[in-house]
């Protein structure tokens, strides 16, 4: 460290100096009668009125200074003289070294986030204060244990699930209880639960015989030991094989779940399709129930579909899910749709609502209008749809089902709420419904009450990382109209060929479906070993 020492004559004759100022700071905190004649100085100017001298100010900054860490103000001082008469040494203050500099920054950095989260999470927190009707349906749920409390209007509901239970885990635990309390909150006599297992095992089976004496409503649980694949539709591959797209797998199995809505005599109101999720109960009715209310108090969609994660912060159900200009979703944390897809739907996010207009969802679990799963009463208007408006042709009663292009797929889940959904551009009639939430396991359900509280704060984030990674994703028949003609590149087989086909430039007539679909070949394996997966995806062509 380096020194200056001068003697006693010429620190007196100094004391105009730099130097002699730098000497008093650097005396503070030792006890001095000349400190303390300054400090009472400064009280009376103060009270007098009298401006205060910049020695004073040093000492009022050097106080509010101190909050901060020891660590982070260090200081160097020089012992006092012991007398006058002897030399003075003044010790030069070093200058701060880099890594002292980049500690006080990283203090102040995560300091200020600190402050941030919490008074976002306290003051501005997101999707946690309910809408009146939800808190009322809310109350009349947890007022009362009477059967059927949350079901006001008694609609009837069915409620259809196909999963796969391996060791009978849902069947046998908190999935199961979930839905026999949801039961509860309809009522027995406005519900029918249609499950459909398969392939799970005689664990499976057994939790699953167990929850059908537990049931108190009308009820078809069924159990497969295994699915025949060549019972489901096949496309023929570019080797010339056989195989079966795993969509039309999937749509196959959630389809056999619908069976019972085949003969039955019941006319529904609601369609509640569940996945292997956990879920509150009471959600569930305030996703059948207060999602998108209209005047008389009823709800007004044809489908409505909860929020899923994978993880506390991690949104997962993406390949099904589109905004309502048909857009991909962007990164799969809130507000979850990219401001550089379609901004009313990124908008209805960040303003709070409770039906986020979108083209599409699933979330693990959908309410549907029940109309269009059911046969038609004769002489009944046809439901006018964007199925039946395009060159697809369907009608009610609609179904899954799968794209039967090769190297084009889709979800099952887009392509249901594609059909069904208004024509009208705009106006789907698909909302996502983010206060209804729900996970693929009890502990991720148990935080999500929590962190939606801080996911406000994650929206500049996610709009800086959307730019980075040029999301959404590029789908070229997005915004394909029904019945136009289009150029585009497909698939043409030609079994002559080594690779069974090319890619080539044709003509055809665009459907209301392209918004859903991606390249892609994804098929079903049909001898697997335990612990490997049961579909696999085929390479695509570079021509």
């Amino acid at each position: 460290m380096n020194s200056h020492c001068i003697g006693f004559d010429e620190y007196e004759l100094s004391k105009t100096s730099t130097n002699a100022s730098d000497y008093r700071e650097s005396s503070l905190p030792y006890y001095e009668p000349e400190q303390d004649q300054d400090h009472g100085d400064s009280q009376s100017r103060l009270l007098s009125g009298q401006t205060i001298p910049a020695s004073a100010k040093g000492t009022i900054i050097s106080r509010v200074v101190s909050v901060t860490p020891a660590w982070l103000r260090r200081r160097y001082h020089r012992p006092r003289p012991r007398s006058r008469r002897f030399a003075l040494c003044h010790i030069i203050r070093p200058p701060r070294s880099f890594l002292r500099k980049f500690a006080l920054f990283a203090y102040t950095f995560f300091t200020t986030i600190l402050v941030t989260v919490i008074v976002g999470g306290v003051f501005f927190p997101g999707y946690t204060h309910l809408p009146p009707y939800y808190v009322d349906l809310r109350h009349k749920a947890l007022a009362s244990r009477d059967a059927g409390r949350a079901n006001v209007h008694n609609q009837k509901v069915f409620i259809a699930a196909s999963i796969y239970d391996k060791d009978g885990k849902l069947c046998g635990g908190d999935w199961a209880d979930n839905v026999l309390d949801l039961i509860e909150l309809l009522g027995p006599e406005n519900a029918f639960l249609s499950i459909y297992v398969n392939d799970s095992g005689p664990e499976a089976k057994k939790a699953l015989d167990d929850l059908q004496r537990r049931v108190p409503c009308d009820h078809a649980l069924v159990f497969e030991d295994h699915l025949d694949i060549g019972q489901v539709t096949h496309i023929t591959a570019p080797d010339g094989s056989q195989r079966v797209k795993r969509i039309e797998y999937l749509a196959e199995v959630r389809n056999r779940a619908l069976k019972p809505l085949e003969n039955s005599t019941t006319t529904y109101d609601k369609l509640l399709y569940l996945n292997d999720v956990v879920f509150h109960p009471i959600d569930a009715a305030q996703l059948l129930f207060s999602t998108h209310i209209v005047a008389d108090g009823r709800t007004d969609y044809r489908a409505a579909c909860a929020v899923d994660f994978i993880n506390p912060f991690k949104f997962y159900d993406t390949f099904a899910t589109r905004d309502i200009e048909g857009y991909s979703m962007g990164l799969p944390f809130f507000p979850w749709f990219s401001a550089n897809g379609d901004e009313q739907t990124h908008q209805d996010v960040l303003d709070g609502k409770d039906a986020v207009r979108v083209k599409s969802c699933w979330g693990g679990m959908v309410a549907f209008d029940a109309r269009f799963f059911q046969k038609r009463n004769v002489g009944s208007d046809d439901l006018v749809t964007a199925g039946n408006q395009s060159p697809s042709n369907l009608s009610a009663p609609y179904r899954f089902r799968a794209e039967k292009e090769i190297y084009w797929d889709a979800s099952e889940c887009c392509l249901i709420q594609a059909d069904i959904q208004s024509p009208e551009p705009g106006n789907s009639g698909i909302y996502m419904n983010p206060f209804v939430r729900v996970a693929y396991d009890t502990k991720t359900l148990s935080w999500l009450g929590f962190t939606r509280r801080f996911e406000r704060l994650y929206t500049p984030i996610h709009f800086l990382l959307d730019i980075v990674t040029n999301a959404p994703s590029y789908n070229p028949r997005r915004d394909e109209e029904p019945w136009h003609e289009v150029i585009d590149t497909v698939w043409v087989p030609d079994m002559t060929s080594e690779q069974g086909g090319s890619f080539q430039q044709v003509a055809r007539i665009a459907t209301h479906t392209g918004f859903c679909g991606r390249q892609g070949f994804t098929v079903m394996k049909e001898n697997i070993t335990e612990g490997e997966r049961n579909w696999e995806g085929i390479k695509i062509p570079s021509s």
